[in-house]
């Protein structure tokens, strides 16, 4: 993104005209391909019949606290947190699913939808250390599910994530299954966790031999080379699962086969938030693009996050992905730019400057009623110097006028693809922009 890197002519001292670091611009030349993302998710999750959700990005502190778990990396590093003029603490989103359930509470959704599907697009902040692709503001994609207990719909929403992956170009990836169970499973995995790893707690990474005591189960997820080097004689979660947890993780890996979407079973997910339960999973990239962190997004069952937090029990199931993580995998290709101008319409003649201004507008105007998108430069520059402009703004063809051209009711019309020109009436303009458009995006030339 845009101010990833500090190298500009202002004073290194001043701050006044820099981002906050780890929060970052996104320029038009690069909004295109988020746009693309976003609207590639829209329309996954319509296939699907979710509805958007949008919340408030500044929550009470005591939500996060609550829902996620206070000995969480999130709660206890990573939360922008301040007190507000009437004393109350706030804190900006971490995440999206905690705030989502507040609303789901907050204007008892479940009274009147027995089963409500979300989506969301939003930023999230965490003051973390920023890395490759990884930021203090950062975004999310995510879709939740409340009031479905089945492993129905666990796997309808994991066969949904990946789709969306796929969608994007990201043909390299893999889904990787886990199940925490519910009840006091966590408590009795935990506690066999920390009898395996006490004797070896010196062998352990700072990080995790503060988490042996406080959350045993965040050793699995570390990245840190010597916990990986210690994971493999972990007992597994799995072989500590209830039979009805059995079950209910088994016909998930049963149906996701039948829908043909492909999964691996991975003991060592665990996910960060303290309230998953039963089935989670993560999405990853495998190509290496992303480096060690190589995560794309992931989610998980969360049935007791509603009661936790005051509502009545009611099962839920939801994932998010980090857009800025997708970005930087996704094909070209899959997020070609959404709306780069059609064309660009040349001021050419200054004989008459305000005669041809205003009719390079007007001409502008009828293509973009007729759904085209246009870009008009009016600098009477070098011609040669305005077809670059234009090709750099991503137009594929160029509308050339001046007082000739106004007199005779016509345009001088250039594919800036086939570098080819030619004079073109005005009552036919819209759709010979319209065929080059086509020819440009199929590769076939015009007549």
């Amino acid at each position: 993104m845009a101010n990833e890197s500090r190298e500009s002519g202002m004073s290194k001292t001043s701050k006044v005209c820099q981002s906050v670091t780890g929060m970052n611009d996104v320029l038009p030349a690069e909004a295109p391909r988020w746009r693309a993302l976003e609207a590639a998710f829209r329309a996954a999750c319509a296939r699907y019949g979710f509805g958007e959700v949008r919340t408030p990005v500044c929550e009470y502190t005591e939500l996060f606290t609550r829902g996620i778990g206070e000995e969480t990396d999130v709660v206890a590093k990573e939360m922008y947190s301040f007190e507000d003029r009437g004393g109350h603490s706030l804190t900006l989103r971490p995440e999206g699913t905690a705030s989502a359930v507040r609303a789901y509470l907050e204007h008892t959704v479940g009274n009147t939808e027995p089963v409500a599907r979300w989506y969301y697009v939003g930023p999230m902040f965490r003051g973390e250390r920023p890395a490759k692709g990884r930021y203090r503001q950062f975004h999310q994609v995510g879709a939740e599910v409340y009031g479905d207990g089945s492993a129905a719909v666990d796997a309808e929403l994991i066969d949904l994530a990946y789709g969306f992956v796929q969608s994007l170009g990201i043909s390299q990836c893999k889904v990787r299954l886990n199940s925490l169970g519910s009840g006091d499973t966590k408590r009795r995995y935990a506690a066999a966790l920390q009898a395996y790893y006490t004797p070896l707690r010196d062998k352990l990474s700072e990080d995790s031999q503060r988490r042996l005591t406080v959350n045993p189960l965040r050793i699995l997820d570390s990245k840190s080379p010597e916990d990986v080097a210690l994971r493999g004689g972990a007992p597994h979660l799995l072989a500590v699962l209830t039979d009805e947890d059995r079950q209910h993780f088994d016909k998930v890996c049963a149906i996701l086969t039948r829908l043909g979407t492909p999964f691996e079973v991975d003991p060592t997910i665990i996910r960060g938030l303290d309230y998953y339960s039963r089935t989670i999973f993560e999405i990853s990239e495998t190509s290496g693009r992303l480096g060690a962190q190589d995560a794309l997004g992931g989610g998980g069952r969360y049935d007791t996050l509603i009661s936790d937090l005051g509502g009545k029990p009611t099962p839920a199931v939801g994932f998010a992905f980090g857009i800025e993580r997708l970005l930087l995998a996704a094909s070209d290709e899959a997020l070609r730019a959404d709306s780069a101008p059609v064309c660009a319409v040349l001021a050419v003649d200054r004989t008459d400057a305000d005669l041809v201004h205003a009719e390079a507008l007007a001409i502008a105007k009828e293509l973009r009623s007729q759904g085209l998108s246009v870009v008009v430069d009016t600098r009477f520059g070098k011609l040669d110097k305005q077809f670059r402009h234009a090709e750099r703004a991503g137009a594929v063809a160029a509308v050339i006028v001046g007082k000739q051209e106004i007199d005779e009711q016509t345009v001088k019309l250039k594919d800036l693809v086939a570098r080819q020109e030619r004079s073109v009436g005005r009552d036919v303009l819209a759709e010979n922009v319209r065929a080059l458009l086509q020819a440009s995006r199929s590769g076939s030339p015009t007549e």
